[in-house]
């Protein structure tokens, strides 16, 4: 089992960053690919960005790339999303994700993930 708690949303004015943090613990020696994904109001879960535990291999959407940065701390059992010149569109629930095994191109779905945190409000305003 693996426990992930959320930390760092809130409230910021548009162009405003953030950085969110994910602590994992429990059996984390042995996770594989660690993620953030969102969901707004009405809308579907999606992905933000993903990294593997080894650290060679980082993964955005096309909405966030260039302004959000994935890294991971494994001293730590850390992992962040920092978020730059957030929009108001980035208003959502965000989610931490850890996977515990390889699978064939399933880094950027939900489907590849064991264990979810509870989330974090972020919201942006104009």
């Amino acid at each position: 089992q693996v426990q992930l708690v959320e930390s760092g949303g809130g409230l910021v004015q548009a162009g405003g960053s953030l950085r969110l943090s994910c602590a994992a613990s429990g059996r984390t020696s042995t996770g594989y690919r660690m993620a953030w994904f969102r969901q707004a109001p009405g809308k579907e879960r999606e992905f933000v960005a993903a990294i593997k535990w080894s650290g060679d291999g980082k993964y955005y959407a096309d909405s966030v790339k260039g302004r959000f940065t994935i890294s991971r701390d494994n001293a730590k059992n850390t992992f962040y999303l920092l978020m730059d010149s957030l929009k108001p569109e980035d208003t959502s629930v965000y989610y931490c994700a850890v996977g515990m095994a390889w699978c064939y191109n399933c880094n950027t779905t939900s489907g590849g993930y064991d264990y979810w945190g509870k989330g974090t409000q972020v919201t942006v305003s104009s």
